[in-house]
């Protein structure tokens, strides 16, 4: 399979581009200009590999929650994209990325709590359970009505992302209740693509039109409204 994946909801840029078994990859953190170096780190990744746009089988990005700009960002170009080259999109939980990386770093753990930096005294999280596939309700919330997992026994769980250096009593409460903490992961599109993968294999891939970014915050606002 031939498939690009890109990733901006947060302070890290990244591109990466699966050629079967090949991989490139591209990550970058960045205070702002997201937008000016997106297409260009595209296009390095597309020439790198000797692939043209339109011979993709698909174009995945991450889709949210994460900062307002940068997810309608990957949104957009995604979706921009994939109507020029005539491509499907695959959207991707930020969320499930951090916690695929999460889980590939500690294997062996069993849960895994992620907790994004969502401003305004807020965070992104979820829990995911690393055996069903790493699906998951998204929340945003203070940090401290988060809710740590349930103890099954004596697996291992991890927290993981940067909102846990933005709540640090929310780390410390973590490390309390048994977790391995991994305060330094962001999304990245590397992650996208591992999860966008089986999806394109399995013919999961939306029309352009469905490119859409996901908030979490809207969400919630409309349903307490």
């Amino acid at each position: 399979m031939r498939v690009l994946a890109l990733d901006t909801a947060t302070e890290a840029l990244s591109v990466s581009l699966a050629l079967g078994d090949h991989r490139i990859d591209r990550y970058v953190e960045l205070e702002r200009g997201h937008a000016e170096q997106l297409l260009p780190m595209i296009h390095a990744v597309l020439a790198e590999g000797g692939v043209a746009l339109a011979a993709l089988d698909a174009i995945a990005f991450g889709r949210g929650p994460g900062g307002f700009t940068g997810v309608r960002l990957a949104a957009s170009v995604a979706q921009g994209l994939a109507f020029g080259a005539g491509l499907g999109v695959v959207p991707v939980s930020d969320l499930a990325a951090v916690a695929r990386r999460a889980s590939d770093l500690s294997a062996g753990a069993g849960t895994v709590l992620v907790v994004n930096d969502a401003r305004m005294r807020e965070v992104y999280w979820a829990q995911f359970d690393a055996d069903a596939g790493f699906v998951a309700e998204e929340h945003v919330t203070a940090a401290e009505a988060v809710a740590l997992p349930a103890h099954h026994g004596s697996r291992a769980w991890i927290a993981a992302g940067r909102g846990l250096r933005a709540a640090p009593a929310l780390a410390d409460r973590c490390r309390a209740g048994g977790a391995t903490l991994l305060p330094d992961l962001l999304p990245r599109a590397g992650e996208v693509l591992t999860l966008a993968l089986p999806l394109v294999a399995a013919g999961h891939i939306l029309d352009p039109a469905q490119a859409l970014p996901v908030y979490v915050r809207d969400r919630v606002a409309e349903a307490s409204g």
